[in-house]
């Protein structure tokens, strides 16, 4: 027995004290890949010294002679920070997630090689001008600077990511970053998802009106209904089985919908501009939040970009860069500011091609059999064997995987779906337009060099310090046939000439207003053309709460507009949509005996003012009744659609409540006697309470909003690392709601986590035209991308209370670390 207490009091004196020792070593060695506070380092091809200077919330102020030697400081301090967040992007465009991975992501990189992003962004090298060719040469220049660097003693060369997953990062390339910028088109396009599921109501046997019910578009436009596909495409009809999950794809899928899938399902942002003739300055205020799924870091990256000599008199640029690419998207230079939205235009089709039963690698075209093209693509895949498989493309685009949102399971016998998609274009100009901010001195000005901006089309608020206001919608947008009566609502047959593209619209055509009479613009990914517009933008616009919202605070208001009322209305958190449904629930419940539980709850929500604010309990029972409906009404008819299908849509309950559907969904196909609506709403609210007693306890007193709906920033990858996750995600409580102007889009469809943020104001900036100074900047987490620093997530409360930082123009106060650029090296 002595000689087993003296081995315990040895390891806990020797043993364990070494471990500790080795740990802290270890933590130690990895914390030291934080970029100095100051340093010098020569880089070749600059034409002249480029300094950053570091604010106290670590923006960096960059200052150099050209537009290219500012892009190699702005890529240089991208690297320092944010190198593991570029890396992915990269990465992920180029379809090889699964070297970093392993098998988890197999399926997304199959999705993107299919897609070729780094093909086009390849080819679209060959359209891009001088100035921009040498802000994303200098910016390459700038990041293979520092990753080249010589590292510190006893440091990590590259972030704790790298190290753990044993990757070194690739030389940058000027393409790297096309393919970075090109991965944002892939996030803000989701037609194709819609596309999908009207397919696949099809499939099940619903008529048009039926699949409008389950996809209502908005009362502003009154489109042809959708013509009967299941003729149109030889569908046949019925039930469908829910798709086979092959042993080990579960966590595939699931990593895969966290990287790529729930970035794509929502698109909302919120923008607006006031003239001076309404605002307290008289001059024009802008304002933007763009909403994106929240991740760790976040998306954006503030910076101040400083021209001494190229434009002829120095030139600023102010806002947020996206980490892997050189240029400020959202923000400010010395005459104009601009917010954008994602306009939603449809810019997506599927065709439905007919493969030849005896020869699948030939199709029917308008014009007689064609072969498909086909490349074969290696995926090589850590810690396992190379995943071959062959892309193949029609006349119309990539032929999407089967799996894709089980299309497979839709389609006809002897069919394969192709995308045509204009992100997949070959002579993108989009980056053109970044240099030329710079340059830009009224609204006109930016109006004429947005010609460049092809993809994704965008909704752009606009104004400059002359006080003229504006907006324009560039992009590259498709025309469709006058007999084309689908209108890409859903996949149509590809051999058939009749859906073909005929073209695009002209730059002169697309969506612009200058200097309206009523003095405000603003829009929020609904309709932002009357019915005069002669050109079809799309019929899935985002439903009008929050532009309703927007119209009754800024647009249609009387009082004179301020800064601080824009900030308010950012940080809005009424919720007219659900307090809507909330009395169409309750008035649908008269006719229903109901439990003294039930009363209680509806006396609850019967008190709700609406807004989905902190430590309130209604905004979180008024959702999960919305959940529930969802499930009691829909899943039984949907079958395996309907997780696919389940979001937030405010409409297709109203309809519902309403009595204006063209069935009876509540009716389940597999009881009698034919239930009602009501009644299923009282077992829905019933559920719900249920379910959130299991999830967050019985006492509903102690239930709040912004604690469940938590916004999370989530990493990539450590957030399915159950150890990692509290370190590298950041979450804070959070406000708001899906419908609301301060953001917090939930994802109903997760049993886990069903309220969950998880797509919110990626970025928030509102800028004063009287004095550029005064604007205000936020994003969501922190400046630097590394764990380890102070910046990791010293922005994410004040975000989510809706504060902000100002970025000034001119010498930085007490800067928190300067860096010098010098020109030299190899």
């Amino acid at each position: 027995m002595r000689w087993f207490i003296k081995a315990i009091l040895k390891f806990i004196l020797v043993v364990v004290p070494l471990l500790l020792i080795v740990v802290g070593a270890g933590v130690l060695w990895l914390s030291r890949t934080l970029p100095p506070k100051d340093g010098q380092l020569q880089v070749a091809g600059i034409s002249g010294p480029v300094t950053i200077t570091r604010d106290q919330n670590g923006v960096p102020h960059i200052s150099g002679k050209t537009r290219g030697d500012v892009a190699t400081g702005i890529g240089f301090v991208h690297a320092q920070d944010r190198l593991w967040q570029m890396e992915v992007s990269r990465m992920a465009g180029r379809g090889r997630l699964s070297e970093l991975f392993g098998e988890a992501t197999i399926g997304t990189d199959t999705w993107l090689r299919t897609m070729a992003i780094g093909e086009a962004a390849e080819a679209s090298l060959a359209v891009m001008d001088e100035p921009t060719m040498a802000m994303l040469e200098g910016y390459a220049k700038g990041v293979n600077a520092w990753i080249d660097r010589d590292p510190r003693e006893f440091s990590a060369k590259f972030p704790v990511e790298f190290v753990v997953l044993g990757a070194k990062p690739e030389p940058w390339t000027a393409v790297d970053s096309l393919i970075c910028i090109k991965m944002m088109s892939v996030t803000l396009s989701a037609n194709v998802g819609d596309e999908v599921n009207r397919l696949a109501f099809a499939r099940l046997g619903f008529s048009a009106a039926e699949i409008n019910d389950l996809m209502p578009h908005i009362e502003l436009d009154n489109p042809l209904p959708l013509p009967d596909l299941v003729s149109l495409l030889g569908l046949e009809t019925g039930p469908l089985e829910a798709p086979v999950t092959e042993a080990g794809l579960e966590h595939q899928k699931q990593f895969a919908m966290a990287y790529f899938d729930q970035i794509t399902d929502v698109r909302a942002s919120n923008n607006w501009v006031v003239a001076g003739s309404r605002t307290e300055s008289g001059l024009p205020i802008v304002a933007n939040d763009p909403h994106l799924g929240l991740m760790a870091p976040a998306i954006w990256y503030l910076a101040r970009l400083e021209v001494t000599e190229e434009l002829g008199e120095p030139a600023n640029l102010v806002g947020a860069s996206l980490p892997g690419a050189p240029f400020v998207f959202l923000g400010r230079n010395d005459n104009v500011a601009w917010g954008f939205t994602n306009t939603a235009a449809d810019v997506q089709d599927i065709f439905i091609e007919r493969v030849m039963a005896d020869n699948p690698n030939e199709y029917l075209t308008p014009s007689g059999v064609q072969t498909l093209g086909s490349v074969e693509e290696t995926i090589k895949v850590k810690g396992g064997k190379d995943v071959v498989f062959t892309r193949q493309f029609s006349r119309h685009g990539p032929i999407l995987p089967g799996s894709y949102k089980n299309i497979q399971d839709y389609l006809p016998e002897n069919t394969v779906a192709a995308l045509q998609w204009v992100a997949l274009a070959h002579d993108d100009t989009t980056a053109n337009a970044g240099p030329s901010l710079f340059t830009a001195r009224t609204v006109s000005d930016y109006q004429d060099l947005m010609r460049a901006f092809l993809t994704p089309m965008q909704s752009m608020v606009v104004a400059d310090t002359q006080g003229d206001i504006g907006l324009i919608a560039p992009g590259r947008v498709p025309v469709r046939g006058e007999a084309n009566q689908v209108m890409g609502r859903a996949p149509v047959p590809g051999w058939n000439a009749v859906y073909d593209w005929r073209g695009t619209i002209e730059y002169e055509s697309l969506p612009r207003d200058n200097n309206p009479l009523h003095g405000a613009i603003g829009t929020a990914n609904t309709k932002i053309v009357s019915s005069e517009y002669p050109h079809f933008l799309t019929f899935d616009w985002e439903e009008p709460y929050r532009q309703d919202r927007i119209d009754e605070l800024v647009i249609n208001a009387n009082e004179p507009h301020t800064m601080e009322i824009s900030r308010k209305a950012q940080a809005d958190v009424q919720s007219a949509a659900l307090s809507g449904l909330r009395d169409r629930f309750i008035k649908s419940l008269q006719s229903v005996e109901l439990s003294v539980e039930q009363e209680g709850h509806l006396r609850r929500l019967e008190k709700w003012d609406g807004q989905m604010n902190a430590g309130a309990s209604a905004p979180l029972i008024m959702t999960a009744w919305m959940r529930q409906a969802y499930i009691e009404v829909f899943s039984d008819e949907l079958g395996p659609v309907f997780k696919d299908w389940m979001k937030t849509r405010g409409r297709v309950l109203e309809r519902l409540a309403d009595g204006e559907t063209a069935r009876n969904w509540c009716d389940r196909a597999s009881t009698e006697p034919v239930e009602q609506c009501a009644e299923v709403l009282a077992v829905a609210l019933t559920n719900a309470i249920s379910d959130l007693k299991m999830r967050f306890g019985e006492d509903a007193n102690e239930w709040d909003w912004a604690e469940v709906h938590y916004a999370n920033g989530a990493h990539r990858p450590f957030s399915e690392v159950g150890l990692l996750a509290p370190l590298f995600d950041v979450d804070v409580a959070h406000q708001g709601g899906p419908f609301t102007l301060d953001r917090g889009e939930v994802t109903l469809n997760d049993e886990d986590e069903p309220y969950t943020n998880t797509h919110a104001a990626s970025y928030r900036g509102i800028y004063d035209l009287s004095d550029l100074n005064k604007s205000t900047f936020m994003h969501t987490t922190g400046q630097s991308g590394i764990v380890f620093s102070r910046h990791y997530r010293d922005f994410a409360s004040p975000w989510a209370q809706v504060q902000a930082i100002t970025i000034p123009v001119g010498p930085v106060e007490n800067p928190e670390g300067v860096w010098t650029l010098e020109p030299g090296g190899t």
